[in-house]
């Protein structure tokens, strides 16, 4: 994490091999070979984002196995862009089937498919995990580099609908972003504390957008097919401490079956999180 926030710190940023100055993706995929379990991991996972027990692994537990990868390829001297500063839009996984805790897995991700938003430039993380070499799990995570943009970029994907809360509510304490922290390796000071999350300007420390999805999961787990697909789009930054309200809908439309929902702001409805499976 110190690596990745060098580029982000005035004068630094100038010297060779640290500044990052935009420019094409580079050819780099990094791979985790017969990566075993931790059950202490995994029951550290499940406890931050809400999972219940269970016989196998969560459905967004592999993210944790790859974010060591993303971060190897983000600090990496060949990528254009500063970890610190790019901003996760949306994220989707497929599990294609459940995932045993016992499994021995291979886990690999990339940079790619660079291109325009209005707001600055996309790139997208591509991670796959195999069993065996079957492939079990994959993901991409897609961000965005805030800089000059194409006004013209069209948005990306079918559109997310919000759904309302329904009487769920989860308190998020001060201390969630230290402890997603602990069990994920990110320790981006936005998550942190106030002072370092304001320093980057943020009124105060955020949740993980990554947590948000997970927390959301994990209310719907008991009624997710072993292989699914959910999508996520990050919206509003849950600045903590806070309250969020959770929402779902069941979606029965033939083929589209599944489930749309949200996390949000109990007070003024505004999404956090808006997602769908299928």
């Amino acid at each position: 994490m110190l690596k990745a926030a060098l580029p982000v710190v005035p004068g630094v940023n100038l010297i060779p091999g640290v500044a990052k100055k935009g420019g094409d993706l580079p050819d780099l995929r990094l791979t985790r070979k017969d990566v075993a379990i931790d059950p202490a991991h995994v029951a550290q996972y499940r406890d931050v984002c809400g999972f219940e027990p269970g016989q196998t692994l969560p459905v967004t537990y592999p993210h944790m196995l790859a974010f060591r990868l993303h971060m190897g390829i983000m600090t990496d001297s060949s990528f254009p862009y500063a970890a610190i500063g790019s901003v996760h839009l949306r994220n989707s996984v497929t599990q294609h089937r459940a995932i045993a805790p016992t499994e021995r897995l291979d886990v690999s991700a990339t940079a790619t498919n660079k291109r325009m938003h209005a707001k600055g430039t996309m790139f997208d993380f591509l991670t796959t995990v195999t069993s065996d070499g079957e492939l079990v799990w994959e993901s991409t995570s897609t961000y965005l580099r805030p800089g000059r943009g194409d006004k013209d970029a069209k948005p990306e994907g079918a559109p997310f609908e919000v759904i309302a809360g329904n009487g769920t509510e989860w308190k998020l304490g001060a201390d969630l972003g230290r402890r997603f922290a602990a069990v994920s390796g990110d320790y981006n000071p936005i998550h942190l504390y106030p002072l370092t999350a304001k320093a980057f300007g943020f009124p105060s420390q955020i949740a993980h957008g990554i947590w948000t999805k997970a927390r959301c999961v994990a209310a719907m787990e008991s009624r997710l097919p072993d292989a699914v697909t959910i999508e996520v789009e990050f919206r509003k930054p849950v600045i903590l401490p806070t309250k969020v309200a959770f929402g779902s809908r069941i979606v029965d439309d033939g083929p589209n079956q599944g489930i749309d929902f949200s996390m949000t702001n109990p007070k003024n409805g505004k999404p956090h999180v808006v997602g769908r499976t299928r």
